[in-house]
């Protein structure tokens, strides 16, 4: 369970949270804004598209999470690392297994762009172990602020019962999502960083989202190139087997990704 042995304290504009709360303030306005993301808060999101989410999830926390086992002695690492209250690894294996069955992982498939994620955060895990407080913030503090309505959306949307395929959304092990987000920033702006150092961090912040936008981004192109190709395909429709949304291999993948804007545009600013 979380300790509260480091007490938050009064917000700054000194505040590492704070500041990276101002230097992402426009590219999360970019990223809450997609259609997609606003169609995933409606309601409007198959199980497709939810199964492809978790894939692209998986990748991502993969990464991040080998990274900051491995960096969890590091100064900048050490205050902010919680494996017993945040991994999310563990949870989407399960899910992964509920949707796709015990073979999952030869099934899973992500796009480039969640691809070139997670070689970002294992980069950074390798030469610049500070950078990874950046990624850690956005993605857990995001997705513990908007997991109870994300899963519940999810779970009315999809018709599950109970927490099986919704795992991912669950925080067993934080009592209070409030009193920990406040530990965490609490932990977060006590680490010691040179103004390099900082500036750095914020930085990377914004790339961070720049890297799901980038996602919307090719996902638009996908869905262009996709509908094109059915609609030249349309004439054939009655001696051949459609080419639906859920069959395209191409519009699976730009599903898949395009929904996680979903999770961190919901979730961050809540902070």
């Amino acid at each position: 369970m979380e300790s509260m042995k480091s007490q938050p304290r009064d917000g700054t504009d000194s505040d590492l949270s704070e500041q990276i709360k101002a230097a992402t303030k426009d590219s999360h306005v970019r990223a809450e804004n997609t259609q997609l993301m606003l169609n995933y808060q409606r309601g409007q999101i198959t199980q497709t598209q939810y199964k492809l989410l978790l894939c692209s999830l998986y990748e991502i926390y993969q990464a991040l999470e080998e990274e900051l086992d491995r960096n969890a002695d590091h100064p900048s690492v050490q205050p902010i690392y919680f494996p017993q209250e945040l991994a999310r690894l563990e949870s989407l294996e399960l899910d992964l297994e509920h949707f796709f069955g015990p073979h999952w992982r030869k099934r899973i498939t992500v796009p480039a762009a969640t691809h070139r994620y997670a070689q970002r955060l294992r980069e950074i895990g390798k030469n610049s172990p500070d950078l990874l407080v950046a990624h850690a913030y956005t993605r857990y503090l995001g997705d513990l602020s908007g997991g109870q309505v994300l899963g519940k959306i999810t779970q009315k949307s999809l018709g599950l019962s109970g927490t099986k395929g919704i795992l991912f959304f669950s925080f067993p092990g934080v009592s209070s999502p409030n009193r920990f987000k406040q530990l965490y920033r609490s932990r977060m702006n006590s680490i010691d960083l040179t103004e390099q150092q900082r500036r750095e961090v914020l930085d990377e912040a914004t790339r961070a989202f720049e890297f799901n936008i980038e996602v919307f981004d090719d996902l638009q192109k996908m869905l262009s190139i996709t509908e094109e190709a059915s609609s030249e395909k349309g004439n054939d429709a009655a001696s051949k087997t459609p080419k639906t949304f859920s069959n395209s291999p191409i519009l699976q993948f730009a599903l898949g990704v395009g929904i996680t804007l979903a999770t961190v545009g919901m979730g961050v600013y809540a902070f």
